[in-house]
């Protein structure tokens, strides 16, 4: 099991309509592409030295290989859709591999 997880800080005067559009549009079509099982939005609960607000979104997918077939096939369009954000957050991706679940 993997799980795709984005970190994005997003400036505070647009930070509702954002909320609304990863809630109603961008996490749905993430999940519509059938690469990934489920997804956890979560909000980081420390105050970062730039301002904003933070998030951790995190997509579950059983493999390696399906989180690259998102990246070939799914990718680029689902982060172009995030345009009328552009210049209002800062985004990191990182990988992680499940070791155990308790």
């Amino acid at each position: 099991m993997y799980i795709y997880n984005v970190t994005i800080n997003i400036e505070e005067d647009i930070h509702d309509a954002w909320l609304q559009w990863m809630q109603e549009e961008h996490i749905p079509d993430m999940l519509k592409t059938g690469k990934f099982t489920k997804a956890l939005m979560t909000q980081v609960q420390v105050q970062e030295e730039m301002g904003g607000i933070t998030y951790s979104v995190q997509y579950w997918t059983d493999s390696k290989e399906t989180l690259q077939k998102y990246y070939d096939e799914d990718a680029a369009t689902l982060r172009g859709q995030s345009k009328p954000f552009v210049g209002k957050f800062v985004a990191f991706r990182t990988e992680l591999k499940v070791v155990a679940e308790f």
